[in-house]
């Protein structure tokens, strides 16, 4: 067996890149759809609608259930990274997000206007996330997960 039909065969590892890969599009396509423009940064970016960490996270912890059980050890480590992420991305990151945003506003007035280039460059506002957007990841992951399930079989 050659190593890309290796990876093709882990279950786990493909269920956690296709609940990043869908999210990633759905958040692309619904940011889309509501600013009626196409912004190719959303395809990689964080922030947005579905959270592409909690889909990520949650489809990698349903599939290491799904293939080996609650009580092992692959399921109890991807439950806690799984905890952890999306705490982090409604927590610490979301705050991130805000400052940015708040320090964007100050730079814009004319007292700061700085010569730096370094300076003149907008913080990413996009880095966190809502309760709701870490929901909608983690349901969108959890199905992914059932879905990648019943393909492997």
């Amino acid at each position: 067996m050659t190593f890309w039909e290796s990876l093709l065969n882990n279950e786990i590892l493909v269920s956690a890149i296709v609940g990043w890969t869908v999210a990633q599009v759905l958040k692309t396509l619904i940011e889309c759809w509501m600013n009626r423009s196409f912004s190719p940064e959303r395809l990689v970016g964080s922030g947005g609608m579905p959270s592409s960490h909690s889909a990520t996270v949650c489809a990698l912890t349903i599939s290491a259930a799904l293939r080996n059980g609650v009580e092992s050890s692959t399921f109890a480590i991807s439950f806690v990274l799984a905890a952890v992420v999306m705490y982090d991305a409604i927590g610490v990151r979301q705050e991130t997000g805000k400052q940015a945003k708040l320090l964007n506003m100050i730079m814009e007035q004319d007292f700061f206007k700085l010569d730096n280039e370094q300076f003149q460059k907008r913080l990413k506002e996009f880095v966190g996330h809502t309760p709701l957007q870490v929901l909608a990841g983690a349901v969108l992951g959890i199905i992914i997960a059932a879905l990648v399930h019943r393909c492997y079989g």
